[in-house]
């Protein structure tokens, strides 16, 4: 069982992001602030964490600057209403895997871990449809990872190359394009999803017919 824990002090918000999670059969555990999400890692093995920043008591900040230095890799997604670039960057620097800006479209969210028979698994760095497990190298797994948070949508090779590289890489154009042939190589058979081209600008991420939300 994939288990997933929901860091937010609004009730209201902790309550409808665990009931779309649970819809999609995923186990999922609750906290209002960091502190709280600190002792349930203390009881529980957790994969994937969704939380919010501003939080007493232990905001997000802290909280995942927490974990990372006591070595806890499970991926982190950010959801909150601090949307600017700094806001990002802070997240991202200390260790954030993701970042979604509220008010979030909640059917967004399954979309970052399932997708009709495929399965992401943030662990192995893995894809896995109907027993076949497809193994990504690190780059490869989160720019289609990236890909598949946000579904038709076009991402430029700057967008790409600052969300999965960083803001600071050096890494050119031919760097996206070089994991995006690799991407497809590796996830040939895969036909839940479909990396286009856009010519001149980027790539989107298409999910294909029955498989969409």
């Amino acid at each position: 069982m994939f288990n997933i824990l929901v860091v937010e002090d609004d009730k209201n918000l902790r309550k409808l992001i665990v009931t779309c999670l649970k819809r999609e059969n995923y186990n999922t555990y609750e906290a209002t602030n960091g502190i709280e999400a600190l002792n349930v890692l203390d009881e529980q093995y957790i994969d994937l964490i969704v939380t919010d920043i501003m939080m007493p008591q232990m905001d997000g900040y802290e909280l995942i600057r927490e974990l990372r230095e006591a070595n806890y890799m499970m991926p982190i997604l950010l959801v909150t209403a601090k949307s600017t670039l700094s806001d990002k960057k802070e997240g991202f620097l200390l260790g954030a895997d993701d970042y979604m800006v509220k008010p979030i479209d909640i059917e967004e969210l399954p979309l970052r871990i399932k997708i009709g028979k495929l399965t992401i698994d943030y662990n192995k760095l893995s894809v896995t449809r109907n027993g076949k497990e497809y193994h990504l190298a690190q780059k490869e797994f989160y720019l289609l990872y990236k890909l598949v948070s946000t579904p038709d949508t076009i991402l430029t090779r700057q967008e790409l190359i600052e969300e999965v590289w960083g803001l600071d890489s050096e890494s050119d154009y031919r760097t996206v394009d070089v994991h995006i042939k690799r991407l497809r190589e590796k996830l040939q058979g895969v036909n839940e999803i479909e990396i286009e081209t856009i010519w001149g600008i980027g790539y989107k991420l298409v999910i294909k017919g029955e498989n969409k939300c």
